[in-house]
């Protein structure tokens, strides 16, 4: 058991410290991030999109989780995104009419909600999966490696459009990741208690990326409308779905 919780840690510590692939765009100069962030916008989207479909939902499915059971909890996950949009939103407002510094868009603090709670599946999955036997958590934490280093570019491009320094925005990326760490303790501590748990925060994040995804970032698209500002769109999103599926092939 001892092996397994050292496997466990490295693994989960590991994938959290992939966060810090938005170092790849703090390097590039302001004018050509500035040029690339509508392309990495529309990937989010893309991204965002395919992978509840993709990856979620036949994974959740192949579980054994019940498709009614699946779907009404998706449900009650968009509708609780919705209720706390809408908080955020008055929250925002509130804040600007006094204090200009926490002019922040509410969709970051969504996003990095729902990407908080994917990565604290990840670290369940890849904790339970060591629980099966060494081999098959090797396998699983290079599959979510792989998975993490495509979402967080554009997790980390969401934050940096939605009004986050690219300080603040590494370093809640990174705090967001932690939650790996704690879903694969969590795993290990209690081991068969935390598949009902599942039950409920894998279709939450599945309704929980499609939210972010249309209600928040799609509508910013709408903003740019010349031919060339549509092309770049239209190719940022069908990337990001593309990689989601092409991953398919390496899990």
């Amino acid at each position: 058991m001892e092996s397994v919780w050292a496997y466990t840690l490295v693994s989960v510590f590991l994938v959290s410290f992939i966060s810090f692939i938005g170092i790849v765009i703090l390097s590039l100069k302001k004018n050509l991030i500035e040029r690339m962030m509508l392309f990495l916008i529309s990937f989010a989207i893309g991204a965002l999109i395919a992978d509840p479909f993709i990856h979620i939902l036949p994974e959740a499915l192949e579980a054994g989780y019940d498709p009614l059971s699946f779907g009404s909890f998706a449900l009650i996950g968009m509708f609780i995104f919705f209720i706390v949009d809408k908080v955020l939103r008055w929250r925002h407002r509130h804040l600007l009419g006094h204090h200009k510094k926490h002019d922040v868009k509410p969709y970051v603090w969504l996003n990095l909600m729902g990407d908080g709670i994917h990565n604290f599946i990840d670290g369940a999955l890849i904790a339970g999966s060591y629980l099966i036997n060494i081999p098959l958590g090797i396998t699983t934490t290079l599959a979510v490696i792989v998975h993490e280093g495509a979402q967080e570019l554009g997790d980390f491009a969401v934050l940096i459009s939605g009004g986050f320094s690219k300080a603040r925005a590494l370093f809640f990326n990174f705090l967001s990741a932690l939650t790996a760490v704690i879903g694969g303790v969590l795993t290990l501590l209690l081991e068969t208690r935390m598949e009902s748990v599942g039950q409920y925060l894998i279709p939450f994040t599945f309704s929980g990326f499609l939210y972010i995804a249309l209600a928040n970032l799609l509508p910013e698209l709408h903003h740019e409308e010349t031919p060339k500002k549509l092309a770049i769109q239209t190719a940022g999103i069908v990337l990001g779905m593309l990689v989601m599926v092409s991953l398919l092939l390496l899990e």
